[in-house]
């Protein structure tokens, strides 16, 4: 899979040819929209449960409009890509940059993920309806590509801290 992307730096437009690196997505994360050990015991709780960091931190202004976006991007098919992970995802009026959360659930939650199986690594990915350098679908690409592979999965299974789950994407290729 190739990813396209923008040089954020300088607020240019996306490029063609440029390639977002596994490391840059680094910048998304945050150990406020960090949980190690999710609460959650179905899909409903789980979006629930991660949304409500974007709330408490404040990059989303309103729950309920986000639930409300997250919950339609469900009924038009489930964001469990299978292998474990799911990646709920969307654009809402809510959301003031583009971030990701992330919650991992020790048993696995059923998600109605392709594979039919349980997931384990919960990856929430809100952006506002515009943004000038349009990273949004680089940064749901370079997310799947890095989660395509066995060990980054696996890796992040085993991540006790916030520090063990970014030291998997600053080692990924």
């Amino acid at each position: 899979m190739r990813v396209i992307w923008g040089n954020q730096k300088s607020g240019q437009k996306l490029k063609s040819g440029e390639r977002m690196e596994s490391t840059e997505l680094i910048k998304y994360f945050s150990k406020d929209l960090f949980i190690e050990k999710l609460n959650a015991k179905s899909k409903n709780e789980s979006l629930i449960e991660l949304a409500n960091l974007f709330v408490k931190t404040k990059l989303v202004l309103n729950k309920e409009i986000f639930l409300q976006m997250l919950n339609k991007r469900e009924i038009l098919g489930s964001t469990g890509i299978g292998k474990g992970v799911a990646i709920p995802h969307g654009r809402t009026t809510a959301a003031n940059d583009v971030r990701i959360a992330f919650g991992k659930s020790i048993d696995g939650i059923e998600f109605d993920a392709i594979d039919k199986k349980p997931v384990h690594l919960i990856f929430m990915v809100v952006a506002p309806p515009h943004e000038e350098n349009n990273r949004y679908l680089p940064i749901l690409g370079k997310l799947v590509e890095v989660l395509s592979e066995s060990k980054n999965r696996k890796k992040l299974v085993k991540a006790e801290t916030f520090e063990d789950f970014i030291n998997v994407f600053s080692g990924a290729n």
